[in-house]
């Protein structure tokens, strides 16, 4: 816009406006987002000449009705949070857990384990922000900064093919930045601006945004150090996002907490800074074939947890697996229905004709068990064999003793 330019804030001159240039700021907006402290440290001037050009800058802000007063009313806040965007998951469950889809002006972070499905759910959320607003996108861009060198176009292909999307289109509108060390991984975010203004960006990508973090600043010294400067990018994050009005999303890696005996021993790993800074915070576990997500913080959204899969189309709902095995067996009742007309099995098969089994079975007349068995009379001979013999004994004379 011609009246947000940097030359048009009363007192900032030709040589002022340079300095910021150089520094990255182009825009009335990067002044509110870089804040006065850091002003002054990347131009060089006195902390409170930042001070008076970022307070301008608000007021200029102020007056265009893109920023709100300092007091306004429960009911103007309100509507205004009606006004924000939703960015659907394309699934139902993940869908019910953030109320409607992922929130512009929030930083939500997504934590868990190596598979659980972070970058499977970056990567469908960068299809379906360019949905239309008819579908639960925001027909928006994305820029997506890697850090961990997993973002993979051909995902993209195919998530867009699930979802009936043209592939190449939705490459075209996917900006990627690969961040090699956390120095550089801030300094890409510090020039997001130009490029979210001209490419009407819609969601922020960050992945993974404690990583290079974690593999540069070691042991306990630097701890402070690197807390001060994680907590320098992710307030950078949060403020992109609230000013530009577009949506934040962070992954973040887990570390297991050896103090727990019972119950899940996983853990963030950015400790308290990013836990304060998240808007929303997530978190996903794999459970056999499927993954469960549960929000874990939120400012009003309930605890939680929905149970998703991955497939084709990225994240999936859980129930779609089944769902698309009912429908190839419909198909193929469908296709076995025109067999009686094909095949002629009525006509060959003769199995009522040809099984004869009543009339083979002659069991009854083979049987002569009982008609055979002639033990009766076999016992009768033995007894008169017997009774004969007892009879002969009988008829020995006394005098053959």
């Amino acid at each position: 816009m011609e009246d947000l330019r940097l030359d048009a804030l009363p007192g900032v001159g030709p040589v002022t406006t340079k300095k910021l240039s150089d520094a990255g700021i182009h825009h009335i907006m990067d002044l509110i987002v870089r804040g006065p402290v850091e002003l002054a440290e990347i131009t060089g001037m006195d902390k409170d000449t930042a001070s008076n050009i970022v307070e301008k800058a608000r007021q200029a802000l102020v007056e265009g009705g893109l920023l709100a007063k300092d007091f306004v009313s429960a009911t103007e806040v309100y509507k205004r949070r009606q006004q924000i965007g939703k960015i659907t998951t394309g699934t139902e469950c993940l869908d019910l857990l953030l109320d409607g889809g992922l929130e512009t002006q929030g930083l939500t972070e997504v934590y868990g384990e190596f598979g659980s499905g972070k970058t499977q759910f970056c990567h469908t959320m960068c299809v379906t922000v360019q949905k239309p607003k008819e579908e639960g996108g925001l027909d928006g861009t994305v820029l997506y900064i890697d850090t961990e060198n997993t973002f993979r176009p051909e995902r993209i292909v195919s998530i867009a093919k699930a979802h009936g999307m043209d592939p190449e289109k939705a490459l075209d509108r996917i900006m990627v930045a690969r961040a090699y060390n956390s120095a550089h991984q801030t300094l890409i975010l510090e020039e997001a601006s130009h490029m979210i203004r001209e490419n009407n960006i819609k969601l922020l990508i960050v992945d993974s945004a404690v990583g290079l973090f974690r593999a540069e600043y070691l042991g306990r010294g630097t701890l402070s150090v690197r807390q001060q400067r994680l907590n320098k990018f992710v307030h950078l994050l949060v403020r992109i996002a609230e000013t530009y009005n577009c949506a934040a999303l962070a992954t973040n890696q887990v570390m297991a907490s050896p103090d727990v005996f019972f119950g899940d021993p996983t853990r963030p790993i950015g400790g308290n800074v990013v836990a304060h800074t998240s808007t929303y915070r997530i978190y996903f576990k794999k459970s056999g074939k499927k993954r469960i997500a549960r929000m874990v913080d939120s400012p009003h959204h309930p605890e939680q947890e929905v149970i998703f899969g991955l497939g084709e189309a990225g994240v999936i709902d859980p129930d779609s697996d089944t769902k698309k095995k009912s429908t190839k067996t419909v198909k193929s009742s469908k296709v076995e229905s025109v067999e009686p007309e094909v095949k002629v099995e009525p006509e060959v098969k003769v199995e009522p004709e040809v099984k004869v089994e009543p009339e083979v079975k002659v069991e009854p007349k083979v049987k002569v068990d009982q008609k055979v068995k002639v033990e009766p009379k076999v016992k009768v001979e033995l007894e008169a064999d017997s009774t004969e013999a007892e009879a002969k004994i009988e008829d020995i004379p006394e005098d053959s003793e």
